[in-house]
């Protein structure tokens, strides 16, 4: 995609795209651990929360940026220089503003159809985050 065409999605504010963001995130997490095979659903869920809370995100996204395209990485900075309402439980805030990025990316994506480049990064998520 050309870095300076608009697309439905930027009609978006960054919270909403974080919004469906999360819900992309935290689905593909959720395909992730199955496939890895059948487990009490206590310990997936134990497994799915060290992928998606803020302080992983963070981290996840730093490794991502240097892969990122110009339109992708100020749709990561749109969100994560977003101002949401509440404050973590968890997490710094900087954590918390570096995931909400994260999320509004990976929504982004999603609401553009670009369903493909959402895996190819999950993918680099995955297979690096035991070096992170």
């Amino acid at each position: 995609m050309e870095e300076n065409v608009r697309t439905a999605a930027d009609a978006y504010s960054p919270l909403t795209l974080a919004f469906i963001g999360d819900g992309v995130y935290d689905l593909l997490v959720r395909e992730h651990l199955v496939r890895q095979g059948n487990r009490p659903v206590g310990e997936l869920n134990k497994m799915k929360v060290a992928l998606v809370k803020c302080e992983s995100q963070a981290k996840f996204i730093a490794r991502l940026l240097p892969l990122l395209s110009e339109r992708e990485e100020a749709v990561y900075r749109r969100g994560r220089n977003a101002a949401p309402k509440c404050t973590p439980k968890h997490g710094s805030v900087a954590d918390y503003h570096n995931a909400t990025g994260l999320e509004a990316l990976f929504g982004y994506l999603f609401l553009n159809g670009e369903q493909e480049r959402t895996r190819e990064l999950f993918r680099i998520i995955i297979e690096n985050q035991g070096c992170l």
